[in-house]
């Protein structure tokens, strides 16, 4: 496969063939895991004072033996525990039971609940792979954002030196983004719900892409624009190739990045039998050492005996 690589001026410069990570299988399935995996994996666990709503004096006799103001039972109240703080039990208040005022909950949350979903590290890196190669696919591509000409979009490294955000736009413009990120301009509204009021008041629709080969002024420069997303190929991930875990984003590539994007993938993975044999090959080498040692200790010891009975002769 090839992709054509575009200028800052919008022109096409030359032809770069694309990693064999384009042609993975696509597996909404997996994206979906993999992107649950990393939003469980931020969530903080919550949980309850173990001693909530039994601060209290209240108590529960259920004998009859008891004198009244001790008891709770025959008294013509509900057999419930009531605080002491009183003179007598009947004027004492329900406490310490969920149906009481300011009682504990009857089932709150646990801090020793397991709130994060794992996935196996190759089923996360398939997913990744997955997640690239959807950004190819213009059917999936186009039902949340405006394709205007081919997938996919590789633009010339100069484009990594842009440092305005105003050039960034023009340079998008260009190449085609352009009607993409007037529609994410449009689309910010009020989130509906408690999100208010911790600081999460607006929601932004998602807009481009843009996966540069290292750290450079571009990743400054784009971050302010509704609804991009700029990063590096090191730091690319499924939840940015498939938000809402939907795969099929409109991704912008430098050449460079490309080049970067099948060391990322690609690597040499040493299996289990690898390493068990090496560790297996570095525990013989010491246990050869130590004999060796004991063999010369041994043989030392033999001639200063021999010496020894040499010079008493």
């Amino acid at each position: 496969m090839k992709g054509k690589v575009f200028g800052i001026d919008g022109t096409s410069k030359s032809d770069v063939t694309l990693p064999a990570v384009f042609e993975t299988e696509y597996k909404p399935k997996l994206i979906k895991r993999a992107v649950i995996a990393m939003q469980t994996a931020r969530l903080q666990p919550k949980g309850h004072d173990p001693r909530a709503g039994l601060k209290t004096t209240a108590l529960y006799l259920g004998m009859r033996g008891k004198p009244t103001p001790q008891r709770t039972i025959n008294t013509d109240k509900a057999r419930l525990p009531r605080m002491k703080n009183r003179k007598y039990l009947l004027y004492g208040r329900v406490a310490r039971i969920p149906q009481s005022v300011g009682g504990r909950r009857a089932h709150g949350p646990k801090a020793i609940k397991v709130i994060a979903e794992k996935i196996n590290k190759k089923e996360r890196k398939l997913a990744l792979q997955s997640a690239i190669a959807a950004t190819i696919s213009k059917e999936l591509v186009e039902k949340r954002f405006i394709v205007e000409g081919s997938l996919p979009v590789i633009v010339d490294d100069t484009f990594e030196g842009t440092d305005k955000t105003q050039k960034v736009i023009k340079i998008l413009t260009k190449i085609g983004i352009g009607k993409d990120l007037e529609n994410a301009r449009g689309k910010t509204r009020r989130r509906a719900g408690k999100g208010k009021a911790r600081g999460r008041t607006k929601k932004q629709k998602k807009s481009v892409l843009i996966v540069s080969g290292k750290n450079s002024p571009l990743l400054k420069a784009s971050r302010n624009l509704p609804g991009v997303d700029a990063v590096t190929v090191n730091s690319l991930n499924v939840e940015l190739l498939a938000p809402g875990a939907e795969a099929g984003r409109l991704v912008v590539w430098t050449k460079s990045a490309i080049e970067g994007l099948e060391n990322k993938t690609v690597k040499k993975v040493v299996t289990k039998k690898v390493k068990a044999i090496k560790a297996t090959l570095k525990t013989t080498k010491k246990e050869v050492k130590v004999k060796r040692k004991v063999v010369r200790k041994a043989s030392a010891k033999k001639k200063v005996k021999k010496t020894k009975v040499k010079d008493e002769e």
